[in-house]
């Protein structure tokens, strides 16, 4: 899985390693966060990899390796991604055309174009073995309700829960499941400041529950859309916000 040396992509890491699943912990910089993500998993078996998505040919070297050294991937999360950040803000009547652009270009090839390549790779390898398998793009409910802070991040999510459904179309003749889900807030590591700040209380009353969700939550879903169970579901974007957005 894409993106699991640390938060939500490590809570799944280790969900999935305690139903059975052999995990290929895939970083961007960070090795050492992977390899603790990696002893922190149950089981054995389990790989960290390494490699900038944006990049066609380390996509392909990541996907060469996790699956000569799994014996195969039949699941796919893709879960990396650039997030909002003070560092990336490009509101567009505050943010210069340059710094726009950038933003953009850096968003979109990782948080889109990588996972599209992610998908390509996996499912080609799939379709080449004759096995069934599962896709999960982890999205963001940030897609319907808007992103003016962070434009760029909100059209990826969006434009990655439409690829997810055109994904499933193509891919179901060959047993290949593809679905999505659509975070709210998450407790993750880096939102720790922002929970623990001024910002804390106005975060949690987004929700009725008065709380945000956990990755270990966003997990426990994860493990379903990802399992036979979810067949049926191809195609869907699970919303996972505790009715803090609703969209009809």
């Amino acid at each position: 899985m894409t993106g699991a040396s640390r938060g939500i992509g490590r809570a799944i890491a280790r969900a999935l390693a305690e139903r059975g699943d052999r995990v290929a912990v895939h970083y961007g910089t960070d090795r050492g966060a992977a390899q603790e993500t990696v002893r922190m998993l149950a089981g054995e078996g389990h790989i960290a990899v390494g490699g900038d998505l944006r990049d066609p040919d380390v996509a392909a070297e990541i996907v060469r390796t996790a699956d000569e050294e799994l014996g195969g991937v039949d699941i796919l999360i893709n879960n990396a991604a650039i997030a909002p950040a003070p560092a990336i803000r490009h509101r567009i009547d505050e943010t210069s055309y340059v710094d726009w652009q950038s933003a953009w270009r850096r968003i979109i090839d990782v948080d889109l174009v990588g996972a599209a390549q992610m998908t390509y790779l996996v499912a080609r390898r799939l379709i080449e073995r004759n096995a069934p398998g599962f896709i999960v793009n982890v999205g963001s409910r940030g897609a319907y309700r808007g992103e003016p802070d962070y434009p760029a991040y909100g059209a990826a999510k969006a434009g990655l829960h439409a690829f997810g459904q055109s994904m499933a179309l193509a891919l179901a003749p060959h047993g290949i499941v593809v679905t999505s889900i659509a975070p709210g807030f998450i407790s993750s590591e880096r939102q720790t400041a922002k929970l623990e700040g001024a910002e804390g209380a106005d975060l949690r009353a987004q929700s009725p529950f008065g709380r945000v969700g956990t990755p270990e939550e966003v997990a426990q879903a994860v493990l379903f859309l990802s399992s036979p169970a979810a067949t049926w579901s191809s195609g869907s974007v699970l919303d996972f916000n505790g009715a803090s957005h609703l969209r009809p």
